[in-house]
């Protein structure tokens, strides 16, 4: 990484804050948490760092974009305390969820230039007015999204999903188009789209059966995943930087 790493020379928290920006007592707080090493102390209780815990600091900064505040912190933890597998182990699942978010994408793309080229019969077909058309219940449909029932019928109520009712049980029964439609909301939901704006557009793809209304949408998606992608790198760049920095390879780091 083209930098010389030292763990004797001391540095103030205010040394650590200046250059990303933070407060002295964010620098504090992440040393609390687990993220940055135990600081040294002076005579009189003062805080010492060193150029170990500026390299653990850019570390876990640059980690955030990719993995979120809260894993990479909990890597961060999980180095500190000699647990490198663990902190792998997360890695490895950022990748994972990354790589499933683009399938999942591709998915949506494909559902959507399917139904752009069905005729109108077929779009009939497809919202479950063919005998026989795949259905599933609010549960299962839940768990394959990884949400909570309640966001399906927070759905329903914003007109984003249209289930229908057993006339038996009263259960709501999702056809293949409710399914597309969960998943094609539960895209533009992770992409920060509010409930208000996205049941326009489902609703505009479920009459026109076109993918136009969401273009804009779906490059906005790829450019977060690239971006994404991109900061995973990056955060492994510099973990690997602060791996190296305290001679990391299955021990204890920062002396904890």
């Amino acid at each position: 990484m083209g930098r010389e790493f030292q763990t004797s020379g001391r540095l103030r928290p205010v040394d650590l804050a200046r250059e990303h920006g933070l407060s002295t007592q964010a620098v504090r707080n992440y040393e609390e948490d687990g993220i940055l090493p135990a600081a040294g102390r002076t005579a009189h209780g003062y805080r010492t760092y060193t150029p170990l815990h500026a390299a653990a600091l850019r570390a876990f900064l640059a980690l955030v974009p990719g993995h979120g505040h809260r894993t990479a912190a909990a890597i961060m933890r999980a180095v500190n305390e000699g647990a490198e597998a663990e902190a792998f182990r997360l890695i490895d699942e950022s990748h994972a969820q990354l790589l499933d978010d683009r399938r999942t994408l591709e998915a949506v793309e494909s559902a959507l230039r399917e139904l752009q080229l069905q005729p109108v019969e077929g779009r009939a077909a497809s919202a479950g007015m063919a005998a026989g058309g795949g259905t599933t219940f609010i549960g299962p449909l839940a768990r394959k999204l990884r949400i909570r029932p309640a966001t399906l019928r927070a759905w329903e109520r914003a007109g984003v999903v249209r289930p229908r009712r057993d006339p038996r049980t009263g259960y709501r029964v999702y056809d293949d188009a409710d399914v597309r439609d969960a998943r094609l909301a539960h895209q533009l939901r992770r992409g920060g789209h509010l409930l208000e704006q996205i049941a326009p557009l489902i609703a505009r793809v479920r009459a026109a059966g076109g993918l136009e209304p969401l273009e804009s949408a779906l490059r906005d998606w790829h450019g977060r995943l690239s971006a994404r992608g991109r900061a995973l790198v990056a955060g492994a760049a510099e973990l690997e930087a602060y791996l190296r920095a305290n001679g990391s390879r299955g021990g204890a780091a920062g002396g904890r």
